[in-house]
């Protein structure tokens, strides 16, 4: 995971697989995973926040994501989901939208890039259908 997190995001400090490891420990934290992607989402009083969502650069555009997403937003126990993405990243922010997730607020430069000016970060929210309790 750490590995495709540093592929994904070469333009930030990718997670190291400590941080991954201690974020997975959490009961409330669950991975989805496919081959050459993964996300992970703290699903925790009713609602379900996405942390990350990477895909190898090498593997990108195939559908990855888009299944990674409708896995994680059925399997999750909330009512509601939310993300912050940076407002420069395109192909996420209509990765989202396909999803139903719409912008609610703003945060003013606040993704750093290397020898460029900062990057607001937008907040989305969707609404889910929680999976049936067994």
């Amino acid at each position: 995971m750490s590995r495709i997190h540093t592929l994904a995001f070469p333009q930030e400090r990718g997670w190291t697989e400590p941080e991954i490891r201690s974020l997975l420990t959490s009961p409330h934290v669950f991975s989805a995973c496919r081959p050459h992607g993964f996300a992970l989402v703290r699903d925790v009083a009713g609602e379900a926040e996405l942390l990350t969502l990477a895909v190898d650069p090498a593997h990108q555009r195939q559908g990855i994501a888009s299944a990674i997403m409708a896995e994680w937003m059925q399997s999750c126990r909330a009512t509601e989901a939310f993300l912050e993405v940076a407002a420069d990243n395109h192909a996420a922010l209509a990765l989202y939208a396909r999803h139903r997730f719409a912008v609610t607020g703003q945060r003013r430069a606040y993704y750093t890039r290397q020898g460029q000016p900062p990057v607001d970060a937008l907040l989305m929210r969707a609404a889910l259908t929680p999976r049936q309790m067994p």
